[in-house]
């Protein structure tokens, strides 16, 4: 049994290698993040700045939380 557990071993290592050396000698194809994921990570902050920009500057946003001075008590009514 030793000899055949040595050369199902040594079948086991030799494809192992084998494969290693075909993927270290495939060209790497770049995915679609190393072609635009920087494109695509400025393209979102310019547009989450646009849109907050224009939410902070153009609404009419009471940007006060304390209510003295806005509030006037109404008449009472009986």
């Amino acid at each position: 049994m030793f000899p055949v557990a040595r050369a199902a071993q040594s079948l086991v290592a030799r494809s192992i290698q084998q494969t290693a050396v075909r993927q270290a000698h495939r060209k790497h194809e770049p995915t679609f993040h190393d072609k635009y994921g920087t494109t695509v990570l400025l393209a979102g902050a310019a547009v989450f700045s646009a849109v907050w920009g224009y939410v902070l500057t153009q609404l009419k946003v009471e940007w006060g939380f304390s209510p003295t001075g806005r509030i006037t008590p109404t008449e009472w009514r009986e």
